[in-house]
């Protein structure tokens, strides 16, 4: 990109002062050349009009101020430059796999658990621009929602469209990291993670947890899990007869399942009790799977002085042009 211009030697531009101090000496000389006429009477002069010669008098002092200046500028050296970058990236493919069963509308998290699971999912895809990133959803079965993709416009727009009803009821969670498995195993990429995130136990699913973080282990995938819900009890919306209610319900986490599951695949397990703790754990799995780039910068200095100095140059043979030919005054 071109950038704005630059000067190499940017004090000389103090140089500049020079130009009122000049303008100032050609006013007080001007005052002390100037001879006075003593006459009776100006009638004989009112019809002698001003000639071009007077009107021009001026003008070699106004081409020489200008070639100061750009005699000055040239001093300076201005420069524009061109610079670009070129970058290699060892890239990473990520998979999110999102928990959408109803207890993820538990309102312990503000709105409700999902819309914050989602929120700050969203934040950290928006933060990794150079990986491939895709969404799977599960509840009682499981959905890629999104395959693995650097067009984070089309992931986000399918972010928002997830709610909790899409799929069964239920927690699979080992189907839905299985599903996750199988969208990332062939990836060709240095590093290859999951980030799975649930608010329960699983009770549903043809494949066990266990077994699918030993598939995850095979195919050298890392397993971030993240169980999200406050200790004790939570209000969930219930439907009955009489519309929607709020009904407590007992938060249930198997954390010795996400944790072993994390530990078996090189991962880590997290536990999220609010929204604020759930960005926490996003900004640090974000640090330590890091996208490692290689960068170069490429800057070419043009100087731009050299028009600038044949401006000046003609500047002044017109002064001298005016100032001993046209303009000329005879002693």
């Amino acid at each position: 990109m071109l950038d704005a211009i630059s000067f190499q030697h940017p004090y000389a531009l103090l140089l500049l002062l020079v130009i009122p101090a000049y303008v100032a000496w050609l006013f007080y000389r001007r005052n002390t050349l100037n001879v006075t006429v003593q006459t009776s009477s100006l009638d004989s002069l009112k019809d002698v009009g001003t000639s071009w010669r007077t009107r021009l008098r001026l003008l070699p002092y106004v081409l020489r101020l200008l070639a100061i200046a750009l005699i000055v500028i040239v001093l300076a050296r201005p420069q524009t430059t061109s610079s670009y970058s070129d970058h290699n990236t060892e890239g990473i493919d990520i998979v999110l796999a999102l928990d959408i069963s109803g207890s993820m509308q538990a309102v312990d998290f503000k709105p409700n658990r999902l819309e914050a699971a989602k929120d700050v999912a969203m934040q950290f895809v928006a933060g990794r621009p150079d990986d491939n990133i895709g969404l799977v959803i599960f509840a009682g079965e499981s959905f890629t929602q999104c395959p693995l993709t650097t067009d984070h416009a089309v992931l986000t727009n399918l972010f928002q469209d997830v709610t909790t009803g899409m799929l069964e009821d239920g927690t699979a969670i080992g189907m839905g990291l299985a599903t996750a498995v199988s969208r990332i195993k062939d990836s060709k990429a240095k590093s290859k993670v999951i980030i799975l995130l649930t608010d329960g136990v699983n009770n549903m699913g043809a494949i066990s947890p266990e077994k699918a973080a030993e598939l995850a282990q095979t195919f050298g995938v890392r397993v971030y899990t993240i169980g999200v819900g406050t200790q004790g009890i939570a209000q969930v919306p219930v439907q009955t007869a009489l519309g929607i209610r709020m009904q407590d319900m007992e938060v249930k986490i198997d954390e010795q399942l996400l944790q072993n599951m994390a530990d078996l695949t090189g991962g880590k397990y997290f536990r999220a009790t609010n929204k604020k703790s759930l960005i926490s754990i996003y900004e640090e799995i974000d640090q330590m799977e890091k996208t490692i780039m290689e960068v170069r910068n490429y800057t070419k200095r043009t100087d731009e002085y050299p028009p600038l100095a044949l401006a000046a140059l003609c500047l002044l043979l017109l002064e001298v042009v005016l100032r001993t030919v046209v303009l000329r005054s005879i002693p």
